[in-house]
């Protein structure tokens, strides 16, 4: 794949040229026996990508996906141990090179997580990874001990045979090394799974994240090494007119400023020393193409587009027809802000001259060939001459899935403007990540519903108004097509409940505020709006919500059916609540997982608070429940977080308005509901767990604030609703 920079700065790419690196993950998948893995020595016994097997009898698995939280060391490596039969004790696991032929996406060609897509796209791969090696192992074994390699066992790391012969995978990686594969050995079936589905193992980065040991972006530091910070405009779309820097310098510590394309840098010798320099410096800024309207203006653009039908992105029978002669007909709108993503480690980067002429980076790298490639073409160098370490990162939720790769050109543009001599570390401060754009879009969402005499629903027609994050990256030929960004209506184009008239339409609307996907991308609001608009439609039909679901849901979404009817067991639908008290529910399908929550819900000091939330999750084959669980908990409390209480908004001069966490405020842990998560047992191919935990949250709630207040919250976050009944 080739990405080039235009005169702007920014990343074009063709929809081939984006695609063309698809092939890539055939090499991975076929397990090329020689392949070396980065840091492999001679003694080293690495039979694919994957694995390296030491002498000391240590496994180390490479993921091909950035650990922020989400368990992907933990997620491949129990893939990888299971079909090598290894105990668990001698794994490790560690993020792989940057590499796109053999580490690429099956989908995009190139080296990335995202999508929930980590297990999805490694079952197979980490599994025949195991296998494949475990194979070469027996053979050296069989080899040495003069025996028909079908005749050894391998258990818990030790290979054994009959004659009481014993060794580890460490006696024989040397000699496994030469040992050369003849077909493709078989997988074990889901009875002999030891370590898949396991409810006890324990998560393999959780004893370094606990003790410090754990090494992030932060923590690296070189010598001679200088800090940078930028500073960027306060309104999106402004530019650099000009700046006096004269302050900047004056400050002790401060060693150059250098304007790039996102602002002006302040490069000073610790990170004191840098802030004071940025604060100290003079910048005037041109406004002429930003974005200068208060939220109020922002958002009534919105409005007002959603109010008419937009591109037709799915049409079935004739909405219009029906709703005329519908016997009663709801109209909703919903609005949902833009939303910061706010991890605890803000963006921050390393950059170096190697000792060859090349440049080494640190950096957590969601989006990974992408950064490789901008780091490489800012640098006047080939992909190559840079070396990438993928860090460990402190949460992402899409934050660092940058389609322009923001933070690497940054970067990258500092070192070189400095010189291109002098090792440099770029830190955005919690401020800057807070007030850096890259947010979740804001969207308007209109809808029409038809009844009939029954209380049949026999129409349905959904506007939806947003801004495209994909629109000038390498990822808009494939994600915009007939002038609509799928990310928009997904989970509205498509949803589980089958309607003979429907018609759902959008309008691509475009402002210089930056957007990019946050967790869950499309379905955080239309999960939101469908599952709202759905209980009010059947509360006014007379129709239970649960059992309305049900009826409605196509052969299609039985496995959502069933996480629907699991937690409305755990939860005991139906039952008698205390008083000032409901239950509400909602189902999403997302990133090819299913999810069904039920929230129990009050109304205190004039806002909800949500006391307890059932979960049932199917996401096919179970391979780390414990990570599952956790990614539902954290969807849970996340997704909590944004509903009630988080908005990035602007001011009378298009500033933004919030700045850390006391304006932008986080779920306190006295407010976090006690949680039940229920993983259906499944024998389909696993999906992801990342995201789809965070959907059915938002409309779970607020069908119980409908069912306490009479109305449903429709401009989140809801604290900006009123609550008296």
């Amino acid at each position: 794949m080739t990405l080039s920079r235009n005169s702007s700065s920014t990343i074009t790419a063709t929809r081939r040229d984006v695609l063309a690196g698809a092939a890539g993950l055939v090499v991975a998948v076929t397990l090329p026996v020689k392949s070396r893995a980065q840091g492999a020595g001679d003694a080293t016994f690495a039979p694919n990508a994957f694995i390296r097997v030491t002498p000391d009898n240590i496994i180390t698995v490479l993921s091909k996906h950035i650990e922020f939280g989400q368990g992907p060391l933990t997620g491949l490596a129990t893939l990888v141990a299971e079909e090598m039969d290894a105990d668990w004790a001698q794994i490790r696991a560690e993020h792989a090179p940057s590499n796109p032929a053999l580490y690429g996406h099956p989908d995009f060609g190139m080296q990335i997580t995202g999508g929930s897509a980590s297990i999805a796209t490694s079952y197979d791969v980490m599994r025949k990874a195991g296998a494949a090696a475990r194979a070469l192992l027996v053979a050296a074994a069989a080899k040495s001990w003069g025996v028909p390699a079908d005749e050894i066992t391998v258990a818990k790391g030790v290979l054994s045979h009959a004659s009481g012969k014993q060794g580890t995978f460490g006696d024989f990686a040397q000699a496994a090394a030469g040992e050369t594969l003849t077909g493709e050995p078989a997988l074990k079936s889901p009875d002999q799974f030891i370590y898949i589905g396991n409810e006890n193992l324990r998560k393999l980065d959780t004893a370094d994240k606990s003790t410090g040991a754990a090494v992030y972006t932060l923590d690296i530091f070189r010598d001679g090494m200088l800090t940078a910070v930028v500073a960027h405009p306060k309104r999106f779309g402004a530019t650099v007119a000009s700046f006096d820097d004269a302050a900047t310098r004056a400050v002790v510590g401060v060693v150059d400023v250098v304007q790039v394309s996102a602002g002006v840098a302040v490069l000073a010798e610790n990170t004191y020393a840098a802030l004071k320099g940025r604060k100290a410096l003079v910048v005037e800024w041109d406004d002429s193409a930003a974005e200068t309207r208060h939220t109020d203006a922002i958002l009534a653009e919105y409005e007002a587009a959603a109010k008419q039908r937009g591109v037709v992105a799915h049409q079935t029978g004739d909405a219009d027809g029906a709703l005329a002669g519908a016997e009663t007909v709801l109209e909703a709108e919903y609005l949902f802000p833009y939303l910061a993503h706010a991890p605890m480690e803000p963006l921050d980067a390393v950059i170096e001259r190697s000792a060859d002429g090349g440049v080494e980076a640190w950096l957590g790298s969601q989006g990974t060939t992408i950064d490789h490639q901008v780091i490489a073409g800012v640098c006047g160098l080939d992909m190559g001459q840079v070396k990438l370490n993928v860090m460990l990162a402190g949460g992402s939720f899409g934050r660092r899935a940058q389609p322009t790769s923001h933070l690497a050109q940054e970067a990258a543009e500092i070192f070189m403007a400095a010189g291109g001599d002098k090792p440099i570390k770029l830190m955005w401060t919690r401020e800057d990540d807070i007030r850096g754009g890259y947010y979740r879009p804001v969207t308007a969402h209109r809808l029409r519903g038809g009844l009939d005499a029954n209380g049949d629903i026999v129409a349905w027609e959904q506007t939806v108004a947003g801004q495209s994050f994909a629109a000038g990256t390498p990822f808009e030929p494939f994600m915009v097509q007939n002038g609509i960004d799928g990310t928009m209506i997904e989970g509205a184009s498509e949803t589980p409940y089958a309607m003979a008239n429907t018609v759902v339409s959008a309008h691509m609307i475009n402002n210089p505020v930056s957007t990019l996907w946050w967790r869950s991308v499309g379905h955080t609001h239309t999960g939101y709006a469908v599952e709202c608009f759905i209980d009010e439609l059947l509360d006014a039909g007379g129709k239970d919500a649960v059992a309305g679901r049900l009826a409605l849901m196509s052969d299609s979404y039985a496995r959502l059916a069933g996480t629907l009817r699991e937690v409305a067991d755990i939860a005991g639908w139906g039952r008698t609540m205390p008083e000032g008290r409901a239950l509400g529910v909602a189902s999403v399908k997302s990133f090819n997982s299913y999810v069904s929550q039920v929230a129990e819900v009050s109304i205190e000091d004039g806002a909800p608070r949500v006391h307890k939330v059932w979960c049932a999750v199917d996401c096919g084959v179970p391979v780390n429940p414990e990570v599952i669980r956790a990614q539902m908990e954290g969807g849970i409390g996340y997704a909590l977080s944004a509903i009630l209480f988080n908005e990035i908004t602007f001011d009378d001069s298009g500033a933004i308005e919030q700045s850390n966490f006391h304006d932008y405020r986080s779920l306190r842990i006295g407010e976090m509901p006690e949680i039940e998560v229920a993983i259906i047992k499944s024998s389909e191919a696993p999906t992801g767990v990342g995201e789809p935990g965070v959907p059915p949250l938002g409309p779970a709630v607020a069908n119980a604030v409908r069912k306490l207040t009479g109305k449903t919250p429709r401009r989140l976050p809801m604290i900006r609703n009123d609550y008296q009944a």
